[in-house]
């Protein structure tokens, strides 16, 4: 079973949207998968509930060894791919998790679920907290969406900073460009010059597509949107450069 982290400092940055992508292409290649929407505003869990909305549950008692975290995950309208949906407490989970004796415990929560389940992929909330601590002990790898603009790249280099921190190796944190507009000068200055701008950056750069944008609207991975649009190519393309790296 690999783990698999979409995060950032900053929200607005395509990182949900790159989630729920990322995991709906894996499941359709059929690698059984796991989005664990951790952002309790939830827009994972509304992109990928269908029709009915799916109605998460409090994560006291997973916390405090209480439950399972089978007990949490549910059913999505695609094959393969499930689903722990979001809930307000998780706006509690860092206080939480500094009362939990345990050293790691992300990895002895989702280890039960090794036997049924490829590929997990953790969304996070914005944020450099205890939970992102966790998420940088558990994950394979994480892979952080950066605009290219001075400001997100500053943002990149604090969670680098921070990553560090927690002696987290350098390959584990796999930057990309996300909402790239290259009729402005400044994204296409940094985007040409990725090597210098972001070093370790991904070859895909996702584009700033209102496309994208519609999944809100339709609440469903762009490949059912928009198939042949740019947008739904990039995140292929994300995607064949995250399966390269997986050992599933």
């Amino acid at each position: 079973m690999q783990v698999i982290a979409f995060h950032n400092l900053k929200g607005g940055v395509g990182k949900t949207s790159a989630a729920v992508n990322i995991a709906y292409l894996a499941s359709q290649e059929g690698i059984s998968t796991l989005l664990w929407d951790l952002d309790p505003q939830g827009a994972a869990t509304w992109f990928l509930s269908g029709d009915d909305q799916q109605i998460g549950k409090k994560l006291g008692p997973l916390i405090k060894g209480k439950s399972p975290i089978g007990d949490f995950v549910q059913h999505t309208p695609y094959s393969r791919l499930e689903l722990i949906p979001a809930h307000q407490s998780a706006r509690n989970f860092d206080i939480k998790l500094n009362q939990s004796n345990a050293e790691n415990p992300f990895k002895t929560w989702l280890k039960p679920l090794s036997e049924e389940t490829a590929l997990i992929i953790l969304d996070c909330p914005p944020s450099l907290s205890e939970l992102a601590e966790q998420v940088l002990k558990t994950a394979n790898a994480i892979y952080v969406p950066v605009i290219p603009t001075w400001l997100s790249l500053n943002s990149w280099q604090q969670m680098n900073a921070f990553a560090k921190d927690q002696k987290v190796k350098p390959k584990r944190m796999r930057p990309f460009f996300s909402m790239v507009d290259r009729r402005k000068s400044l994204h296409r200055e940094i985007v040409d010059n990725r090597a210098t701008a972001l070093p370790r950056a991904l070859t895909t750069a996702i584009p700033n597509a209102s496309a994208i944008e519609k999944m809100g609207e339709h609440r469903k991975p762009l490949e059912l949107i928009d198939r042949h649009g740019r947008a739904a190519r990039a995140y292929r393309e994300l995607w064949l450069e995250i399966r390269a790296k997986l050992k599933l």
